[in-house]
């Protein structure tokens, strides 16, 4: 019989943290939809709401996959921190990206380095 090695703390947190990261990422992103409430009453509500909160339902989905496969978090992360950029336009003040493209692109560092670790740990 085979060895299993049990994952380190080291593993697990290089694990955990880009995943905690992108659902807090989407919670903070989801909080964004709020400011359809003042505006909008009944079904135009509910669209509004649904509109606001679609990038969150396909962060979601990103999320999902990437749980399992760290290098389409890498693609999806970097890539939403782009979009926002070109979609915000280069004439906002920077805390804008700050505070969107900053926060994905960094999770999307976390699941590149998760997937460097994983990929290492295959060779072994």
């Amino acid at each position: 019989m085979g060895y299993i090695e049990h994952p380190t703390t080291k593993d697990r947190l290089l694990y955990w943290t880009p995943r905690i990261a992108s659902l807090l990422f989407v919670g903070f992103i989801s909080l964004f939809a709020l400011d359809v409430f003042g505006e909008y009453r009944g079904w135009e509500l509910v669209l509004a709401l649904f509109m606001h909160l679609l990038p969150s339902f396909v962060l979601l989905v990103a999320i999902a996959l990437a749980w399992k496969y760290d290098i389409l978090g890498v693609i999806i992360f970097f890539g939403f921190a782009v979009l926002y950029v070109i979609w915000a336009g280069l004439d906002r003040p920077w805390t804008w990206y700050a505070f969107v493209s900053g926060p994905s692109a960094l999770i999307g560092i976390l699941y590149f380095v998760s997937w460097v670790r994983n990929k290492e740990q295959k060779k072994q």
